[in-house]
This record gives C-alpha cells, structure tokens and sequence, in this order.
C-alpha cells in the first residue's frame, strides 16, 4: 500500500491512451499518479497534502495549458508543471518556462526525459513544502512571544549582522589563541529558533 503521504504525480491530458501510458510508466517506478481528462475535472478532484507535480497537455478542449497555468497561480494553486504537447512552438516554450514550469516535452518523449521532469518537479515541490513548514514554525513561534520579547528580538535582529561579523574577526585574528568565551558559544548555539531553539528563551536571555 502507498503511503498517504507518498509523492503523488497528476496528469490532464484529453487523450486516453497517453494518460495511459504515462500512469504505466510511473507506476513503473513506483510513483503513484492521478488522471484527469479536462482541466475542470482536476479543479473538482481532491488533491492530498504531499509532494505533487502536474502533467499537462498544452492543448486542452476549451483551454490551453498556458491559461490553465495562469488559472492555476490565480487560484492560488503552486504546483510545478511538466508540459507535453505535440504542437509545441519556441515562443510557447520560452512563455511556459518563464511562467515557471519545470520542462515542455514534444511528444513523442522519451519515458527518460518524463521521468527526470517529474522527479525535478517533486523535489521542487518539496523543498518548497518544508521552506513553508519551516516559516509557519516560524511565525507561530513569533506569535507566542511577549510584547517586550518582540521589541527585544527587532533590536536583536537589527545587530546580528554587526555582532556575527564582530565575532567572526575576533575568532579569525592571527595572533588569537584564546578559545571562545562563555558569550561567544551562547551567540553560536542559541541563534533565534535555530535548530528548533525556543525563542522566547533566546529573548529572555537578552532581556536579562
């Protein structure tokens, strides 16, 4: 059985055989994969919370895959794109590409080609997961801070450049031979939530 968090690859594509085929060959290399035939039907259908990328064909009835990319982002939907098309033209690949998608395949495509797309896509996609799962730590630690913890953590953040850089001559001076003091290592280790550090504690710490 898949795990409900496994990478997952979705298709839209009017032609049967090609969905398909594509759902074989991922399927192939153990990649689970949804499809869909219109771009109405995707919007319908549930998406799970896991690393995901979208298949699309350029040439869909009633849109095309540039505005459905463009509906995509209105919608709010980030998703990394592999076009496929047998009417591909230069302007329109430069147009999706810049537009933010991953690669725009020519069919016929070799399985090789569709494959290192979709894994390019997913390992986008999942480092943009963690970048949000990692900012929304983040914030929720911010919001369980005091009044006077955020006050202190603006004055500590408006330093720490000048601080880091201090520190960084002092360790780096040729004729130094002194190891860090007790001030140095708490700087180092106990920077703002790094490492899952608890910032309040930090602050407090300035505070005092």
């Amino acid at each position: 059985m898949t795990p409900a968090g496994a990478p997952i690859v979705f298709i839209v594509d009017d032609d049967a055989g090609v969905r398909a085929s594509i759902q074989d060959l991922l399927e192939s290399v153990g990649l689970r994969s949804v499809s869909f035939g219109t771009a109405e039907e995707f919007f319908r259908g549930e998406r799970p919370d896991a690393p995901s990328c979208l298949v699309l064909d350029v040439r869909l009835p009633g849109v095309n895959g540039l505005d459905f990319q463009r509906r995509l982002a209105d919608a709010g939907i980030q998703i990394p794109i592999i076009f496929v098309t047998g009417h591909g033209d230069i302007p329109m690949t430069v147009k999706s590409m810049k537009s933010g998608a991953v690669e725009f395949l020519t069919k016929p495509f070799r399985d090789r080609d569709l494959l290192g797309a979709v894994r390019q896509a997913l390992d986008r996609d999942q480092a943009t997961r963690q970048q949000q799962a990692r900012l929304a730590e983040l914030r929720a630690r911010y919001q369980a801070l005091t009044g006077r913890e955020r006050e202190v953590m603006r004055l500590v953040v408006s330093g720490m450049l000048n601080r880091w850089e201090t520190w960084d001559q002092r360790s780096h001076c040729e004729d130094s031979t002194r190891p860090c003091d007790e001030e140095d290592e708490s700087w180092i280790s106990g920077g703002i939530g790094e490492n899952g550090g608890d910032v309040g504690a930090c602050l407090r710490r300035q505070i005092a």
